[in-house]
């Protein structure tokens, strides 16, 4: 554990966030101040750290003032000292005494050294600022640099709500890396060279730091709910097919709204995994039935014959320029948008009948070029890899006595591609290359599959579940899930197994005369 000493002059709010924070475990071991009466004394002392107040006598030389300094922390272990707006430039005597010595500057250094920093880059018109946390030395803001944090500069700002910005987004983020990094040990500082380097700052899909720099494309009715505020941001450097810089035809229809823009998402997606003409129907970001056929029509009927009560007011997607014959189709019941890569004249004559129906004009689908997924939580975000896995025949185990046909194993690769897009726990049930039935985000698996028999057998229109292929986007942790799905009448399973009960999982199957096939990956989808 690296252990800090603090000093401040004024209020010291990087030292008490790195003391809140404990970046790497470290820990203040005493804030000194140089100013009588400085609040980050009171603040500190509430936290329980020691505070000490050493105040420049008149007359007094900075070396003699920082002498007593040193002096006075003499009794306290630390590693390294923090400044944080310690109005004093520390002379070489102090400096060569003290262990290395860190502190936070409001500018992207070398720009706007100095005091008034945010008011020189308000003066210079520039539209991007920051902080730099830096090694201190004898020349004022040019030690060398551990870390900065971007912060853009907006029209409206002032230097007030400029310096709040920095401090919170900027300091408040970089600082605690900084230390982190020290508290870790991977930090080196040559001195004479005037260079830190930092063990295991690399690139990459997972670098040590990420900046995401979104404009904002508009501002949204509302979010998820009528109460939440909310808009959409472009990442203008995305060049796969997208909805946020799709072309909305039907300039008159209201605007997306942001469940129109996640659903929209999630069935852009979907299409995309398909070579053969296909369709899908989203609702609540989940698939309410997904095709592919000969014909971009037919694949749109199969999938909205899935479930055409789910579908009503959901979002349509395909992976083929729309037609007059399927925008006829589409426009027979209720939809909030459609999504595709081009559109015949006539089916946008078909489709703009509708007031309201928003018609996204994609582009090209092209290849998919965007590796990465995330998703902000409080705190943080998460990122991962997409889940771009699409297993083939020869990726399949076949576990049971009886092996599929190969109309089953073809129906099995169509399911697990849709699958993917299934909230978890997911069951689907699948025809040929059509879906007869989903049962989506159940907390049981057994519960999931029963829900797939009901939708298939109450819902969809001209299908049901006798004879059917059942995808599974984890492992039967008992063979429950496959009694279940006998008394359905599925024929054949694809999961990825690999649980401790596999064995009575295939007995199950067995018993019941189906085939079973492993993929050895799971498809979990949780949001």
């Amino acid at each position: 554990m690296i252990k800090i000493a603090g000093l401040a002059s004024n209020r010291g709010r990087n030292l008490l966030h790195i003391a809140d924070r404990a970046p790497g475990g470290a820990e203040l071991s005493v804030v000194l101040t140089n100013a009588d009466g400085a609040p980050v004394i009171e603040a500190a002392s509430e936290r329980g750290i020691p505070t000490e107040v050493v105040t420049k006598n008149e007359n007094e030389s900075r070396e003699s003032h920082e002498e007593r300094v040193l002096k006075q922390l003499e009794s306290y272990d630390f590693d390294i000292i923090c400044l944080d707006g310690y109005m004093r430039v520390l002379t070489e005597a102090f400096i060569s005494h003290a262990p290395t010595t860190l502190n936070v500057h409001p500018s992207l250094l070398p720009s706007f050294p100095g005091m008034d920093a945010h008011e020189q880059v308000l003066s210079a018109g520039v539209r991007m600022t920051g902080c730099t946390v830096h090694v201190v030395t004898s020349e004022v803001d040019g030690g060398p640099i551990v870390t900065q944090e971007a912060v853009p500069v907006y029209e409206s700002d002032n230097a007030d709500s400029l310096k709040t910005r920095v401090l919170q987004d900027g300091e408040f983020t970089a600082y605690p890396r900084a230390v982190r990094w020290f508290a870790e040990d991977r930090v080196t500082v040559d001195t004479e060279a005037g260079t830190v380097e930092i063990e295991g700052d690399t690139g990459g899909d997972f670098p040590q730091r990420r900046l995401v720099s979104d404009e904002l494309s508009d501002t949204l009715r509302y979010g998820e709910n009528p109460h939440q505020d909310a808009a959409v941001y472009a990442n203008d450097g995305c060049a796969e097919a997208n909805v946020v810089s799709a072309k909305q035809l039907n300039e008159g229809a209201k605007a997306l709204s942001y469940n129109n823009y996640n659903d929209a998402d999630g069935a852009l997606n979907l299409i995309k995994e398909f070579d053969e003409p296909a369709a899908a129907v989203i609702k609540h970001t989940n698939p309410a039935g997904a095709a592919t056929a000969e014909s971009l029509s037919e694949a749109y009927d199969r999938a909205l014959r899935t479930d055409a009560k789910s579908a009503f007011g959901g979002i349509v997607a395909l992976n083929r320029t729309c037609d007059a014959h399927t925008a006829e189709a589409i426009v027979d019941s209720f939809k909030e948008v459609v999504v595709a890569p081009g559109y015949t004249e006539a089916a946008i004559d078909v489709l703009t009948e509708k007031k309201n129906l928003r018609v996204l004009d994609v582009g090209e689908l092209g290849e998919i070029t965007e590796r990465l997924t995330e998703k902000p939580i409080v705190g943080g975000r998460l990122v991962q890899e997409r889940d771009l896995a699409a297993p083939d025949t020869t990726d399949l185990e076949f576990v049971t006595e009886r092996e599929p046909t190969a109309e089953e194993v073809e129906t099995m690769l169509f399911a697990w591609k849709t699958l993917k897009h299934v909230k978890s726990n997911g069951i689907l049930f699948a025809k040929g290359t059509e879906t007869v039935g989903l049962g989506v985000g159940q907390v049981s698996r057994v519960d999931a599959v029963e829900l797939a028999a009901k939708k298939a057998n109450r819902d969809a229109d001209g299908k049901n579940a006798d004879g059917a292929v059942m995808a599974s986007d984890a492992f039967f942790p008992f063979p429950d899930g496959i009694e279940a799905a006998a008394e359905a009448g599925i024929t054949a399973v694809i999961q990825p197994g690999g649980s401790v009960n596999d064995e009575d999982v295939i007995a199950a199957a067995d018993e019941h005369d189906m085939a079973m096939a492993f993929t050895g990956l799971r498809c979990f989808r949780h949001d």
